[in-house]
């Protein structure tokens, strides 16, 4: 279970504004700086479960081609950024310390099972969080003991039934729709709320002060040392 006392702040696919994004080094940079947890991106792709956004690699690597079609071996050949490759989830598992929380988010299709066949007997705070709320709950019939969240970038009617669904450990919403009254709403539901994606120190002491438990920010040293001062 995620450390539930204090504001977290998570590093959004590791420190992604100082490194390049779902990398080891992003998330050994956003360890450095502090965070509470870093957040990942997973696909299913040639049997393995890799660590990357986009459906395809062309954004964020120097090859071409959707993820699904590529072997593990091509994607093993990319250079993710600084010469750094695209990893598996079991290696970020391996690497990231133990004390630090790790966000799961599920990407793509087919990675629900093999992701909580991975997790299941992890003895490190997790969260697993999808936009795919159906994946979601897939994962949390398979894995009921590890905290999830389903993701919003819109507000819907009916997300208290969905979190109560998920038995959610949290309700993860974009900034734009972070208001008082939507996490006062979650909270009233016996939820934490945790808010995507905040780089400004103004903004994060704000989401604290009215109500959050926790932001992912893709620069961990601009916020790292308001947020532990905060903390103290």
């Amino acid at each position: 279970m995620l450390t539930q006392d204090h504001f977290l702040l998570i590093g959004h696919r590791g420190a992604s504004g100082l490194a390049p994004e779902n990398t080891l080094a992003s998330f050994a940079k956003a360890v450095a700086l502090g965070v509470d947890g870093v957040e990942l991106d997973v696909r299913l792709a040639d049997g393995e479960i890799v660590v990357i956004h986009d459906e395809r690699v062309d954004r964020t690597t120097n090859g071409r081609g959707l993820v699904s079609e590529l072997s593990f071996d091509a994607l093993r050949g990319l250079d993710a950024g600084d010469g750094e490759r695209i990893p598996t989830l079991a290696e970020v598992l391996a690497e990231v310390p133990p004390q630090v929380a790790i966000n799961v988010e599920l990407k793509g299709a087919g990675c629900a099972a093999p992701v909580a066949e991975m997790l299941a007997g992890q003895r490190r705070p997790l969260l697993v969080s999808s936009f795919d709320h159906a994946a979601l709950a897939a994962f949390h019939a398979a894995c009921p003991d590890i905290p999830c969240a389903p993701l919003l970038h819109r507000w819907r009617q009916d997300v208290q039934a969905v979190a109560s669904g998920l038995d959610a450990w949290a309700v993860n919403i974009a900034d734009r729709i972070a208001t008082p009254a939507h996490i006062n709403a979650i909270r009233s539901w016996g939820r934490r709320c945790l808010v995507y994606t905040v780089g400004e120190p103004d903004r994060a002491r704000q989401l604290e002060a009215i109500g959050a438990s926790g932001l992912f920010t893709d620069y961990p040293d601009r916020l790292a040392p308001v947020l532990r001062r905060s903390n103290s």
